[in-house]
């Protein structure tokens, strides 16, 4: 259910605006989607672990809080991000 620290690193390497940028949007959402990408995988075989489901809205509602935020300063930035990830469709 977690993430690698290795995918950890090699999502900060494609998503960072400069070097060393871990804390960015980008590398945020990124990150985020990929802990939501595999929680969502695990409730195909845990359908009634209802304690790992609402983590799970909290990820999800703190990636939407960050796009949100990100939409509002610089949308150019959002939607080469949203399509990256593949967000949205």
């Amino acid at each position: 259910m977690s993430i690698t620290a290795e995918r950890k690193q090699e999502l900060v390497k494609q998503f960072a605006t400069k070097a060393g940028d871990t804390g960015s949007p980008e590398v945020q959402i990124a990150i985020l989607t990929e802990r939501i990408t595999n929680l969502t995988g695990h409730f195909k075989t845990h359908g009634k672990d209802n304690h790992s489901r609402r983590g799970l809205l909290k990820l999800v509602s703190q990636r939407r809080s960050l796009l949100d935020y990100l939409k509002g300063k610089e949308e150019a930035r959002y939607r080469t991000i949203i399509e990256k990830l593949g967000i949205r469709r």
